[in-house]
């Protein structure tokens, strides 16, 4: 007889939990999400159940057939969720016991809400992170599509957000490419760490019964089981190193992002931004505020905390499971939806940039961008660099006093500098010529970064 409610575990206690502590401890709100997951794991720990005879023929069938109408229900939005039975778990085994009797209560036999709980986390975050490869896809498809209408438009390259030399726009969206590739890579090694099967390990120390763990994992695509039962319910760190991604691939974001707006920005003029990813002022009728790439900014830091949260939420923990870890959920599922979205807006939005080439050649011309073209320009001749480097300053300074750029000053005047300088040196001079000097692989000239796309289009993991 059951004393202390309707709970499963109840026989133990004389009182049920007060209605503040039973929403307090409650986790169903957040982590009927995992519903279809829970339901997957479940029918494979049947079949196993039945294949080493712990389950009847009749039991399974009873089982797969009450999990088909639940999972029916969950997805016409018809099933309903109790708050008395605390998670996603409680909730659809009460309701397949509702339904097939005896049968639903055999299916927890061999096992515990905490290796369950972390195979449903691992299958969800398993499939999330497929779905975030091919949205990482998806952009670097649309860089690459951006980059190759504008391969020959030059533009400076900047450090210490000063001109620095010339690049092409299709290069440096390139680099933007290169970090999403190795954002890639990492979500892709991470899935290995979180394709493994900690089901089998029931509450921490593994259970008395025959079961088949390997048989399992077969079933539910997973490549390895997990080896130590306390670790296999007790730690996040697959989660954690999911969120770490999360966290590079939006500081990623947020640095295009404050690019794209500084690029917006009358000062630059560089480029424009479609209608649909800003919005104006209630004030000010001529404002088109970038919206998106400044919401993208502040919810890197919104992700980035969930990346500190997650880590201090592991660090005082004592083996093997603890309560804690229900407040993984919120802040990894919140990661994977803002990650997703984000993903998914960038890549439209970057089809959706209209770039102003001569603004972006206005502003090459107007920093001194070609000097250190001139200083090899010296070297070349046989000048050591040191004292081209000198050379190039004082020309650049005399330019700055006459108020123009060092490919304007005469062949008398950059004579005076240096006697190597000769007739030519008005070709390595122009934003066209420093481009094409720079003709290895990485570097900005033209033809390299029409090769540096036709690769990247083959190096892209999801196809």
């Amino acid at each position: 007889m059951q004393s202390s409610g309707d709970k499963l575990w109840s026989g133990r206690f004389n009182e049920p939990v007060t209605e503040l502590v039973k929403r307090y401890t409650a986790s169903v709100d957040f982590d009927k999400r995992l519903a279809e997951f829970d339901i997957q794991g479940s029918l494979a720990h049947a079949s196993m159940l039945n294949k080493v005879g712990i389950l009847s023929a009749e039991d399974l069938d009873a089982i797969r057939q009450g999990m088909a109408d639940i999972l029916a229900d969950i997805r016409a939005d018809n099933f309903e969720w109790s708050l008395d039975l605390e998670d996603v778990h409680m909730n659809i085994e009460r309701r397949l016991t509702e339904k097939v009797g005896d049968a639903g209560k055999r299916l927890h036999t061999g096992r515990s809400r905490n290796d369950q709980v972390a195979t449903d986390i691992r299958l969800w975050l398993r499939h999330t992170i497929d779905l975030h490869l091919k949205e990482v896809a998806e952009l670097q498809t649309s860089l690459l599509e951006l980059a190759s209408a504008h391969t020959d438009t030059v533009m400076p390259g900047f450090t210490h957000l000063q001109v620095a030399q010339p690049v092409t726009f299709g290069h440096h969206l390139l680099a933007y490419f290169e970090m999403l590739q190795r954002d890639a890579e990492r979500l892709a090694d991470c899935r290995k760490r979180v394709n493994r099967l900690p089901l089998g390990s029931a509450a921490l120390a593994g259970t008395s019964y025959p079961i088949d763990r390997h048989y399992v994992a077969e079933q539910l695509g997973f490549e390895a089981v997990t080896e130590n039962s306390l670790d296999s319910v007790s730690d996040r760190d697959f989660a954690i190193e999911y969120t770490a991604a999360a966290s590079l691939i939006m500081t990623h974001l947020s640095r295009l992002s404050e690019e794209l707006i500084l690029w917006m920005s009358p000062r630059y003029g560089f480029i424009d931004l479609a209608d649909r990813f800003c919005t104006g002022s209630s004030i000010m009728p001529q404002k088109k505020n970038p919206d998106v790439p400044e919401l993208v900014r502040g919810k890197t830091g919104r992700v980035n905390g969930h990346l500190m949260g997650l880590l201090t939420l592991m660090k005082g923990q004592p083996l093997a499971y603890n309560k804690d870890n229900q407040e993984d959920k919120e802040p990894l599922f919140d990661t994977a939806d803002t990650l997703s979205m984000t993903l998914t807006i960038y890549a439209d939005m970057m089809r959706g940039v209209k770039v102003k080439p001569e603004a972006m050649r206005n502003a090459v011309l107007q920093g001194f961008a070609t000097a250190t073209d001139l200083a090899d320009y010296l070297v070349k001749k046989g000048l050591p660099f040191r004292d081209a480097h000198e050379a190039v300053a004082l020309a650049v300074r005399h330019a700055e006093q006459q108020s123009c750029d060092i490919a304007d000053l005469s062949l008398e005047t950059l004579q005076s500098f240096s006697s190597l300088v000769a007739a030519d040196v008005f070709e390595v001079l122009t934003p066209e010529g420093s481009l094409a000097s720079r003709n290895h692989i990485g570097g900005t000239a033209p033809v390299q970064v029409k090769a540096a796309i036709e690769r990247a289009k083959t190096r892209i993991l999801a196809k």
